[in-house]
């Protein structure tokens, strides 16, 4: 790929890769592969192009948190004044731990627990999205016994298709996500006449990687809808969120930028004379941290196949490091971080050593390699470390993040002896 999709990528005199000025070889040489390096100057760019797109409107990012979870990630763009959207209350623990604050936390989710919502309600979280009828009866139940009162919001399916992936779609009525809108009222009445509740919002959310504007506007539209009715019934919403989901070029997307998003949203919303006073969220993950990271990765074996067949470009990374290309078939780009232009460009099947043939990592990229080299997946900051496992006991990657031209271990590669380290021998 002789292109490369993002600024804060690029080739020295050399060739060599650099991320923000930091040779990618050298990560890897210091670090071992595979491993994670992040640019927090792009993570810093993204937030703000997005943040200042609003110019003086009122509005809060909430950061998606199952992007990328890392602590130092999270401490970056708390730093930045970023809210966050957790779905666990692991996530929570982690934004806490990060220096979040408490209130500008939305939890969303469909399968939230007490001790979940207990832990929330007692550190004083902005909102719990509600998402099924009986997550309403149980939140009203636990802040009752706790003498509180819960702020909630209605996390509607505004049925709207987002033209992604099937897997990473979440705004259809087969989907598993939120009250079917036309419902919305009813469960709004109910909340309303709940002395343990207190109405704060409408939420939604309609997939990820979205490169066209117009679902959002669509779902915008619906929700505008439902908040007139509400506002017949005499019920206050205090927020509007819109959610995430504005996708990233990882080969040859062209996806909008932060103004288009925040303009279709805005200019939908601010057509109504109610909606045009209210704070607007979003909840962007992977637009915030995607394009900063990449997975670097060595070539342990090459198997050219000189009739027939592919060729086999074996590397130390696999889909229990970066499960997208198994999961959802996504491409992502894959070059060299110091081409070496004594061999000739291949057809590779770029794989992984994981025992299962779903373990790939790219199909058919030409790429001029021998054993020992390195490469460098692109577009890896979001659902890349946050989805790994330690399947075939293989310890999860290290992670870096490159700052002010310095390299900072943010987390340690795992160990085969930690990966035990909670199981215990029957007796």
């Amino acid at each position: 790929m002789s292109h490369l999709p993002y600024p804060h990528l690029a080739r020295d005199a050399h060739q060599a890769l650099m991320l923000d000025g930091y040779p990618l070889s050298q990560i890897a040489d210091t670090f071992g592969t595979p491993t994670y390096a992040y640019s927090s100057a792009a993570i810093t760019q993204a937030y703000q192009s997005l943040t200042a797109a609003f110019g003086d409107r009122k509005h809060q990012i909430c950061y998606a948190v199952k992007a990328n979870g890392n602590l130092a990630i999270l401490a970056l763009l708390a730093r930045l004044g970023a809210g966050f959207d957790i779905v666990s209350g692991g996530e929570l623990a982690r934004v806490l731990k990060a220096g979040g604050v408490p209130g500008k936390i939305v939890f969303s989710g469909v399968g939230k627990r007490a001790d979940e919502i207990r832990y929330a309600l007692s550190v004083g979280v902005g909102c719990l999205n509600v998402e099924s009828q009986a997550e309403l009866a149980r939140i009203s139940a636990i802040a009752k016994d706790m003498n509180l009162i819960a702020p909630i919001s209605l996390r509607v399916n505004p049925d709207v298709d987002a033209k992604t992936h099937p897997y990473i779609s979440t705004g259809l009525k087969d989907n598993k996500f939120g009250v079917p809108i036309e419902q919305a009222p009813d469960l709004y009445r109910q909340a309303a006449r709940d002395p343990h509740l207190r109405i704060v919002g409408i939420d939604c959310h309609i997939g990820s990687q979205l490169i066209d504007v117009r679902p959002f506007a669509a779902a915008a539209e619906r929700v505008l809808a439902l908040l007139d009715l509400l506002v017949l019934e005499g019920i206050e919403l205090h927020h509007l969120d819109l959610g995430g989901g504005l996708g990233i070029a990882y080969t040859d997307e062209h996806p909008p930028t932060a103004a288009d998003w925040v303009s279709t949203v805005v200019g939908v919303i601010d057509r109504h004379p109610i909606a045009r006073r209210l704070p607007i969220m979003l909840e962007p993950g992977r637009f915030l941290v995607g394009p900063s990271g990449v997975l670097l990765s060595r070539v342990e074996y090459l198997k050219p196949h000189k009739a027939e067949g592919k060729n086999f470009a074996i590397i130390d990374a696999a889909m229990n490091d970066l499960m997208r290309p198994a999961l959802y078939g996504s491409v992502m780009a894959i070059v060299a971080v110091k081409p070496d232009a004594t061999q000739p460009t291949t057809t590779w099947e770029i794989v992984g050593p994981v025992c299962e043939t779903g373990d790939f990592l790219g199909h058919a990229r030409e790429l001029a390699l021998k054993e020992g080299d390195t490469v460098a997946i692109l577009g890896a900051g979001a659902y890349g470390f946050s989805m790994a496992s330690n399947y075939n006991t293989r310890g999860r990657p290290a992670e870096v993040l490159i700052d002010s031209g310095q390299a900072h271990l943010i987390r340690t590669r795992e160990t085969v002896e930690s990966l035990w380290a909670n199981e215990c021998l029957a007796p």
